[in-house]
Order: C-alpha cells, then sequence, then structure tokens
C-alpha cells in the first residue's frame, strides 16, 4: 500500500514537471489571465474570471479553437487526408479519425490534453518531437480493427505555456502528413439518418458534424488528473457515432468512459446487442477515479444499435438530461 501511494505521487509530480517548458506568467505567454484572489489550494479559475484570451495559441497551432463547457479551448485536427476503410466502409474524419487538442486555464499557465491520430510510420517521429519538446504521451493505441491502412491513436499530456506546448505540438505534427491548413467548416445539415429516432432510443440528444451524429455523455462524478479537474471535454465523456451506411443503417464507433465496476457489465450489454468491443485502455496515467476506455462497432440499423447502446449507459454512472441513469 505504501509502495502504491509513493508511485502515485512520482506519477503526479511527474505531471507537473511539465513547468520546464518555460514559467507561465500571465501576459508573457499570450494567454492573458485574469488576476484573482482564491484559496492556495484552490488552482481552477473562479467562475466570475475573465475568459482567457487564446490567441496566441491559434496563432502557434495554425487554426482557430472552439470554446467548450467548463472553459476549455479545444483544437481539432482531423485527418481528412486519409482514406480509411474499417468492415470495407470508408470512414468519415468525423467517425473515427478526427485528432484533437484542448487546453484549459489553470494556475501558472493551462492544462493540455490531447488525442492524435496517425499512420504508423508516423508514430516514432511524431513521439520523438514531442518528447524532446517535453509533452508526454500517456497511451498509444488502436480504436477500431480491421482498418486499412492502420491508424494509431497518441494521448499527450503537457502543463505549463500554453504557446509553448501549442508549438511543440505543431511541431511534432509537422512530422507526419496531419493536414496543418485549418480544416473546413463542418456540416452541419441534414444527413440519411432519423436521428430523432436515434437520440429517443439513446435517451441522448447529439449533433451533425462532418456528415457524423454524434452524442457525448458525462460521468457523474468529477475527474481529476494531476491535482487537476479535468471537465468533460477534455476526453472524459463517453462518445457514441453514428455514419450513416444507407437504409437506416449506420456505422457506429465511439468510447465508452469506464470505472473498473463498469468494465464487464458494459461489455455483456453491448455483446447481447450485437456491437463488437474493438479496444479496451487507458487514456490518462494518473487519473481520479481510475478510468477505462471501451471502444466499439458495429453497423446495423441505428435505431436498434441505439437501443444497444443505451443498455450499456444504463450500467454506467452518467449524467443525462433524459433518463435516470444508475
Amino acid at each position: 500500500m505504501q509502495q502504491h501511494s509513493q508511485n502515485r505521487k512520482s506519477r503526479t509530480a511527474s505531471f507537473g514537471r511539465h513547468a520546464t517548458l518555460g514559467p507561465a506568467v500571465a501576459l508573457g505567454l499570450g494567454l492573458t489571465l485574469t488576476a484573482r484572489t482564491a484559496p492556495a489550494q484552490d488552482t481552477t479559475p473562479s467562475r466570475g474570471a475573465q475568459a482567457a484570451d487564446w490567441s496566441a495559441v491559434d496563432q502557434a497551432l495554425g487554426r482557430k479553437g472552439v470554446q467548450q463547457p467548463g472553459g476549455v479551448m479545444k483544437y481539432s485536427f482531423p485527418r481528412s487526408d486519409l482514406q480509411v476503410t474499417a468492415n470495407g466502409m470508408q470512414i468519415k474524419p468525423a467517425l473515427a479519425l478526427g485528432g484533437w487538442i484542448a487546453f484549459k486555464e489553470m494556475a501558472g499557465g493551462a492544462m493540455m490534453m490531447g488525442d492524435l491520430v496517425l499512420t504508423e510510420d508516423e508514430v516514432g517521429p511524431v513521439m520523438r518531437a514531442l518528447q524532446q519538446k517535453g509533452v508526454e504521451q500517456t497511451a498509444l493505441h488502436n480504436h477500431v480493427l480491421k482498418e486499412s491502412p492502420r491508424v494509431m491513436y497518441m494521448h499527450v499530456a503537457g502543463q505549463g505555456d500554453p504557446v509553448k506546448l501549442a508549438q511543440a505540438v505543431r511541431t511534432a505534427l509537422g512530422q507526419s502528413k496531419t493536414p496543418m491548413a485549418p480544416p473546413a467548416a463542418s456540416a452541419a445539415g441534414p444527413i440519411d439518418l432519423d436521428t430523432a429516432a436515434v437520440s429517443r432510443a439513446l435517451g441522448v440528444g447529439g449533433k451533425v458534424n462532418g456528415g457524423v451524429y454524434q452524442v457525448s455523455v458525462p460521468r457523474r462524478e468529477t475527474i481529476h488528473e494531476g491535482g487537476q479537474e479535468v471537465p468533460p471535454a477534455m476526453g472524459v465523456a463517453t462518445g457514441i457515432n453514428f455514419q450513416p451506411s444507407g437504409g437506416g443503417k449506420a456505422a457506429i464507433t465511439g468510447d465508452f468512459v469506464l470505472v473498473a465496476s463498469e468494465v464487464n457489465p458494459v461489455i455483456r450489454a453491448l455483446q447481447g446487442n450485437g456491437i463488437e468491443v474493438t479496444a479496451l485502455h487507458s487514456h490518462m496515467l494518473d487519473e481520479q477515479p481510475r478510468l477505462f476506455f471501451m471502444h466499439f462497432w458495429a453497423n446495423d440499423d441505428a435505431t436498434k444499435l441505439a437501443r444497444g447502446l443505451r443498455a450499456a449507459l444504463d450500467r454506467m454512472a452518467i449524467k443525462t438530461a433524459g433518463r435516470a441513469s444508475r
């Protein structure tokens, strides 16, 4: 027990070492922070604080971010250059090829997390470039099965000067073929899918993005990493994506965000509804509570699949505006 505690303290200290990227002192970083008074242990900006100015980070990454709930600024890096098929179906970037980086203001700079979508030959060069700039990798794995070309997902984390973190990511992505031009505006119009029926069966509403119906379901409890609160928009909400495949059908993928006791009940619920589990792994190193991310795949009647996904959600502690969660 004592050894476990020492290891956890060591990992937390490691997460804090990103300050070596440079001291993050308000105006000197291009991230304008509003002065505030707070208890020593509270590193989260007050609710009434003025929003941070992320324009220097926009410039460093070569694109505009999108403000998310919880004070998160998120940047998208879709792999629109890749033509990937999975189980014989060509997948849209919004279904399973959407790399991203997110920042959240904190005392002394910002916390950064992200998920980069890479081909196998890009993994090594990108990882080396990130390590050289002090950006850590927290996971590397697959999300789907039987895809061609093979695609890997690299989770990254950093803490400190947000502009330097952004520059490090931009430099590393230069070692891949990730498009560096700002992504085109996502299509938000109608798609060949009865999204109202899907939403009713799922018990949660979503939105159309890039020809894909996307649903996000946050967990009930607050997640922390390295002593910092991690809002759902930084990758700790269950994500479910529907890509129409014709005739009322859809290919589905995404990931359930689970605590240990939920893993096998959710597997049974998915398998019992014809949904394949394609990966099970961690995304972070020192989160509390400990989380597991379960990826899935199916291509069938969209409403039927939504009912199966709802059966899995009912075995989790989630927040929804609809049905009561466990």
